[in-house]
This record gives structure tokens, sequence and C-alpha cells, in this order.
């Protein structure tokens, strides 16, 4: 009895796993990752998009602005790596976990909590940053970069 209870948990934390997995795109170096305003399902355009010519005149960034922004993204950028690198490292961990032939239950619970702390803790840096861009432009212009947002492709992909 004890057995099947432990098969069926590791199977459902294997599909919990995977449809995470699924869900959540891989992670980018912050120097090519999608930074975008909103939770993920909507939001700004994709990109460096502050140092973007056409995008800048549309918005009527100032100069100051467009130094403001991008010192913000030098700022956050070293911790967003070594974040994005701390994620790939959990998830390289929790790969020959669930690959056993006889999967510790207790371990790959523990691992799937370190790949959604580290995950969590990605996720809120980026946002941390994007607040951070989100202030330095009027409300005209927020509006502006809203409308600028790249198409959708389904109900929660990015």
């Amino acid at each position: 009895m004890r057995d099947r209870l432990t098969i069926s948990v590791l199977a459902l934390a294997l599909v919990t796993v995977l449809t995470l997995s699924a869900q959540q795109p891989p992670p980018q170096p912050p120097t090519e990752r999608a930074f975008h305003f909103g939770n993920g399902r909507e939001g700004g355009p994709r990109g460096r998009w502050w140092t973007d010519p056409a995008l800048v005149q549309k918005l009527g960034l100032t100069a100051d602005q467009e130094k403001r922004i991008d010192s913000q993204f030098q700022q956050s950028r070293l911790k967003l790596i070594d974040l994005s690198a701390a994620l790939q490292k959990e998830e390289a961990i929790m790969e020959p976990l669930l690959e056993a032939d006889r999967p510790d239950e207790a371990q790959v619970l523990a691992q799937i909590d370190r790949v959604a702390q580290a995950r969590a803790e990605l996720e809120k840096a980026n946002a941390r940053m994007l607040l951070g861009f989100r202030g330095v432009l009027t409300q005209e212009q927020w509006k502006k970069l809203q409308a600028e947002a790249p198409p959708r492709r389904g109900p929660e992909r990015r």
C-alpha cells in the first residue's frame, strides 16, 4: 500500500514539474531575455526596447530617461544572470532525481521546492527592475509602451 502511495505521489510530482516546465519558457541570459511589463501575458515590447530609435521617438523618451532606464538595467543585469544560472542549476539537479529507477520522494519534493523558489526569485528580480523602468516613464509614455505589446499567441503564452 505504501509503495502505491509513493508511486502516486511521485507521479503527481513529476506531472507537476513537467507542467510547470512546459508553462515556463527556458531561462535566457538577461542580455537577451524578453524584458517586458505586465504579468507575462501582456505588456510592452520585448528586448532592450529603450535602445530602439523608432520606439524611443514614438514614446518621446528623453535622453535622460533612456540613460536612467539603461542604468537600472545595468544595475540589475548581474543579479539576473546569477538568478537565471541558479534556476538552471536547480533544474539540472532535479533531472537525475526524477530519472532514477526508484526516485526518492523526499529528495524530489525538496528539489521541486528549490526549483520553484529559484524561479520565484528570478521573476521577482525581473519585476523589480521593470517596475523601476516604469517609474521613469510618464503615464502617457507607459500607455504608449503597453500598446506596443507583441501579438498574443494563446491564452497562457508569453
